[in-house]
């Protein structure tokens, strides 16, 4: 499978944030949407899976094929950028810095919300025809996932804020770990292999990811949910994006900095100290 050590991938998920950073305006909205619209269908083919054989691991199993699709493409999701572009800044390349990271992020929450958004609108067509007909099985469970995911947390308080504050870090932590799944081989099938096992693991686990839910919440919405725009956004995407990004920074891109790329001298041999010309 053409396995990249540690030390080496991490190098690649650094100049993967330099090069981030430094993208202009136009690619970077273009790869965001694409990745939007690509991960929007592999949700809508995975509960579909889910809701026509009754089996969630069923869905879960073959949902990763949207996300392998869209990093083997070059697009961009926003729970990606949340740790490679950092890792940028972290190791001083030249041009990189947190003005840059956050634009980058910005765009990239942008082209996602967007592409996200389009295929809701082709789906919502596609299960109504038109919205000419009765809602389908299908829509109906899209309907009361997104009353489940936001008023449902809503009617614990604070403590359904927190719920969906940790599932979008439990989430991040496996999602940005398929991220780097992408760098850890050189051949496509070891690429598809890494990316494919905590993807399925996030999906399976109902963790929240941020794009998935700028899919699922206006598809909701489209076909019926008895939920409100307000409740999507203070009960879901607000705190789902916050969890995404202190998870994948966390777990993912600060620990994998610390240990590969800034590795401490082994126990019991002396520090070697690097002295000016």
């Amino acid at each position: 499978m053409s396995y990249v050590a540690p030390a080496d991938f991490v190098v690649k998920l650094i100049d993967a944030g330099e090069s981030k950073i430094k993208m202009s305006t136009r690619d970077t909205l273009i790869r965001a949407y694409m990745a939007g619209a690509t991960l929007a269908l592999a949700a809508a083919f995975a509960v579909t899976i889910n809701v026509q054989t009754g089996q969630p691991l069923a869905g879960a199993i073959l949902f990763p094929v949207g996300f392998c699709m869209l990093y083997l493409l070059g697009y961009d999701l926003l729970t990606g950028v949340f740790v490679l572009c950092p890792l940028a800044v972290w190791d001083k390349r030249p041009g990189c810095g947190w003005g840059g990271v956050l634009r980058n992020w910005g765009l990239v929450f942008t082209g996602n919300f967007a592409g996200a958004l389009t295929t809701a609108v082709l789906m919502a067509i596609y299960w109504t025809y038109g919205f000419a007909d009765e809602v389908n099985e299908v829509g109906q469970k899209f309907a009361t996932m997104g009353e489940k995911r936001t008023v449902g947390y809503a009617a614990f308080g604070a403590a359904g804020w927190l719920t969906i504050f940790v599932r979008a870090m439990l989430c991040n932590w496996m999602v940005s770990t398929g991220v780097v799944g992408a760098q850890i081989s050189t051949s496509v099938t070891g690429k598809v292999v890494a990316m494919w096992m905590p993807i399925m693991l996030f999906f399976y686990m109902v963790f929240e990811h941020s794009i998935v839910n700028m899919f699922l919440f206006p598809t909701g919405l489209m076909l019926g949910g008895n939920f409100t725009i307000g409740d999507y956004l203070v009960w879901n995407e607000i705190p789902v994006v916050l969890g995404n990004l202190v998870g994948g920074l966390t777990f993912t891109g600060l620990m994998l900095y610390a240990t590969h790329a800034r590795t401490l001298a082994p126990r019991g041999e002396p520090v070697k100290i690097k002295l000016a010309a």
